[in-house]
């Protein structure tokens, strides 16, 4: 391979000068992606502690090229213990990635439009909901925490689930498709207990919660003031109309065939 440049005794050449180039955006990606979390800080640790290695090793500094590298090692094991949430994330976002799985068409419009009626009528009468679309893979482990009811799904049907007298209304529903999977099931909370500076109560956390670890949309009506929330990809969007419920469900509810790829780095945005 033809060479470049030479660093003291090291040669460099042009293969070397891309691998470096990978490294450092598979670096940068994994950092954007937790950056703002403890993790961030332990993770530049664990960089600083590789690159010694690899210039101890590089000079030739047999015993403290073991000693970094027996610390490395240690402290990889140690992130990925400590760190479940943050490692979990970065593999629900590969899972949602086209690259890495086939398009399938998972909703349509009349099920967005389903969705967003049933919930303004919720939210005209301040009955709280949560709502949780399931995009890709299913969340049997979620669906089982509650009651399985596989029903075709129907406006008026949310409407009485969600009704605070019923049996049924506490907890998220599940939708998958056309069906109402399951009702009244258990989802994990946020981390998060503020959102933007806004507070965040139970049903938004939970609601929150389950995107941060699944390929899923929550759609939240507050109990206390009737105004409606989507959750998707960690991220929280309060306060949406009509119109543009409807819009976001569609748009991110039916993945269309034959429509290209889209950018990679589009689900990687912090």
């Amino acid at each position: 391979m033809l060479e470049i440049f030479k660093i003291g005794f090291l040669s460099v050449t042009l293969l070397d000068v891309f691998d470096i180039i990978i490294v450092t955006f598979i670096f940068y990606w994994l950092y954007k992606i937790i950056r703002g979390t403890v993790a961030a800080q332990i993770f530049l640790g664990l960089i600083i502690v590789l690159v010694l290695s690899f210039l101890a090793q590089a000079a030739n500094f047999k015993a403290l090229g073991w000693l970094l590298k027996l610390i490395s090692d240690i402290w990889v094991i140690a992130f990925i213990v400590l760190f479940q949430p943050e490692i979990r994330r970065l593999l629900v976002l590969l899972g949602r990635n086209p690259l890495a799985r086939p398009f399938f068409k998972h909703g349509n419009k009349d099920i967005a439009e389903i969705i967003t009626e049933a919930a303004f009528e919720l939210s005209q009468v301040q009955h709280g909901a949560l709502i949780v679309i399931v995009r890709s893979a299913g969340i049997k482990g979620v669906v089982e925490t509650g009651e399985e009811i596989n029903a075709k799904i129907n406006k008026n049907l949310i409407r009485t689930i969600f009704f605070p007298r019923t049996p049924l209304h506490d907890g998220a529903m599940i939708i998958k498709g056309d069906l109402i999977q399951a009702v009244r099931c258990t989802l994990p909370l946020s981390s998060m207990n503020t959102y933007n500076d806004y507070p965040l109560g139970m049903r938004h956390r939970a609601g929150l919660g389950i995107t941060e670890q699944a390929d899923v949309i929550s759609l939240i009506v507050s109990e206390e003031t009737g105004s409606i929330s989507i959750a998707d990809n960690g991220k929280l969007m309060r306060g949406l109309s009509r119109n543009s419920l409807s819009e976001y469900l569609e748009k991110n509810l039916t993945i269309q065939h034959g429509k290209g790829i889209r950018s990679i780095f589009e689900y990687f945005r912090p």
